[in-house]
C-alpha cells in the first residue's frame, strides 16, 4: 500500500502546482483509459481476494481524492482569474453615455391611430375580424356576383380546405367585419374597421398585402347627405386643411346603391403634389349608400333602416399626407426609412391628446 500513498502524495502535489490548462492534462494522463491510477487498478486481477478487496478500495479512494483535488483547484482558479479581472477593470464614470437611437413608430401605425382618433369623436366604435374569412363573407353577402373579376383566381387569394362548404379566402377588403358586425349586432350601428387586407398585386402603389379602413353606419332616415357631411369632416380633419374642397362622382360599386368615388382637391407645381384647394382632383376613397340586398343578407329590414359605407387604403393617405412615393417601402423592414419618416412616441394622437 506504500506504493498507493506515494502517488497519492505525488499527484496531490502536481494538482496544487498546474494551472487551469494543466489541470486537464493531468487529468487525462492519471484518471483517463491509459492513467496511472487505471493500470494500477488493473493489476489487482493478479492478488488474492483479500488482498485484491483492500487494494481495490484503496485505489478507488485515490481516484476520487484526485478527482475531488481537480476539482477544487479547478474552482479556486477561475475564481482567482475573475477576481483578477475585476480588479484590472474600472468604469470612468466621467465618459458621456453611450448614444441610443430613440424608437420610431411606423407611418402605417401612425395614420390607423390617427383614422381612429378622429372617427372616435365622430361616435364610431372599432372593430375587428379574421384575415382568413369564407368567400361568402367576403363576397356573396355583399352582393358581388361569381362573375365579378375579383373572385377570380388570379386577383384574390383563396386558401385550401372549405368553412360550411364554402371556399377559405385571404380578405380582399375589411368589408367582412361590417358583414359579420350587422349579423350580430342590432342597429343602429357606427363602426370603423381598419386591418390587413390581400390582393394579388404588386407594383410602386400595390401590395399584395396592404391595410384599409371602412366605415359602415346603419340608422333610421340616413341620406347621402349624412355620408357626404361625415366624409368631408374626416378628410379635412385628417389633412389639417379646413378649405380642402371635397367633391363626390357617381360610380359603382356592388355593395352600396348609390356609390360614389370621392376626389379632393389638389394643386400639382413644380413636379410636386399639394392637397388643398387648386385646379386639379385626386381620387381618395369610394364609398355609397348600403345596397338593400347587403342588408336584407345581414339579417336587417330595408325597409325600416338604412346606411352609409366608405373604405379607404391606409398606405395610400398615409403617402399622401407623408410625401411617402413608394407603397413597397412600407414593407421593406429598413431602418434607414423608419428613421426617416417614422414618428416620435410623443407624437401618437388619441381621443385624449388629439391629432
Amino acid at each position: 500500500m506504500q506504493d498507493v500513498d506515494a502517488v497519492r502524495g505525488e499527484l496531490l502535489a502536481r494538482v496544487e502546482a498546474a494551472d487551469l490548462d494543466g489541470l486537464e492534462r493531468l487529468r487525462v494522463a492519471e484518471l483517463g483509459k491509459k492513467g496511472r491510477i487505471t493500470a494500477l487498478m488493473k493489476d489487482l486481477a493478479g492478488l488474492d481476494p483479500d488482498a485484491r478487496r483492500l487494494r481495490g478500495a484503496a485505489l478507488n479512494a485515490l481516484k476520487e481524492e484526485v478527482a475531488n483535488a481537480l476539482e477544487r483547484r479547478r474552482t479556486a482558479l477561475a475564481d482567482a482569474a475573475i477576481d483578477a479581472r475585476l480588479d484590472g477593470e474600472r468604469v470612468d464614470l466621467s465618459l458621456p453615455v453611450r448614444p441610443e437611437r430613440p424608437g420610431r413608430i411606423h407611418p402605417i401605425s401612425q395614420t390607423i391611430d390617427e383614422v381612429v382618433a378622429i372617427f372616435g369623436e365622430m361616435g364610431f366604435a372599432f372593430a375587428e375580424g379574421p384575415d382568413i374569412e369564407d368567400d361568402w363573407t367576403n363576397f356573396g353577402a355583399l352582393n358581388i356576383p361569381p362573375e365579378h373579376p375579383a373572385r377570380q383566381e388570379m386577383d384574390t387569394f383563396y386558401l385550401p380546405g372549405e368553412r360550411d362548404g364554402r371556399r377559405l379566402v385571404l380578405r380582399t377588403h375589411t368589408s367582412p367585419v361590417q358583414v359579420r358586425t350587422m349579423l350580430n349586432q342590432q342597429p343602429p350601428i357606427r363602426i370603423i374597421a381598419p386591418g390587413r387586407t390581400y390582393r394579388s398585386d404588386y407594383d410602386a402603389t400595390h401590395s399584395p398585402m396592404f391595410h384599409q379602413v371602412e366605415g359602415l353606419v346603419i340608422d333610421r332616415d340616413l341620406h347621402m347627405g349624412h355620408l357626404k357631411g361625415c366624409l368631408s369632416d374626416f378628410l379635412r380633419a385628417y389633412f389639417a386643411a379646413e378649405d380642402l374642397p371635397v367633391r363626390f362622382r357617381p360610380s359603382y360599386f356592388p355593395f352600396t346603391e348609390p356609390s360614389a368615388e370621392v376626389d379632393i382637391g389638389c394643386a400639382r407645381e413644380g413636379g410636386t403634389l399639394r392637397i388643398g384647394p387648386g385646379r386639379d382632383w385626386l381620387e381618395i376613397l369610394g364609398c355609397g349608400m348600403v345596397n338593400p340586398v347587403v342588408l336584407q343578407n345581414c339579417g336587417i329590414d330595408p325597409s325600416q333602416w338604412q346606411g352609409f359605407a366608405f373604405g379607404m387604403g391606409l398606405e395610400r393617405i398615409g403617402m399622401l399626407k407623408y410625401g411617402i412615393p413608394d407603397l413597397r417601402t412600407f414593407f421593406e423592414s429598413d431602418l434607414r426609412w423608419l428613421r426617416h419618416y417614422g414618428f416620435a412616441a410623443l407624437d401618437q394622437p388619441s381621443l385624449v391628446t388629439g391629432l
